[in-house]
């Protein structure tokens, strides 16, 4: 799964510090996401969405490549 938390932060002037206050986790948490180390629980993606204020879709995209062929 990819995201663009690290560009949101960016924008917003946030470190990957204080966004995991605000958000319940720890730094590690945050920098293992923006990685693609760690997909969030489902809980956890909607909580740094809301934080931005955007839907979940434009923070995070799922990519399957296998399947997105079947999709389309």
């Amino acid at each position: 799964m990819r995201n663009k938390i690290k560009v949101f932060r960016a924008m917003h002037d946030l470190t990957q510090e204080h966004l995991a206050q605000v958000i319940g986790v720890n730094r590690q948490t945050i920098l293992a996401i923006e990685k693609g180390k760690y997909v969030p629980s489902l809980d956890l993606a909607f909580r740094i969405a809301r934080y931005f204020g955007v839907s979940i879709e434009e923070v995070f995209t799922y990519e399957d490549e296998e399947n997105a062929s079947q999709i389309k």
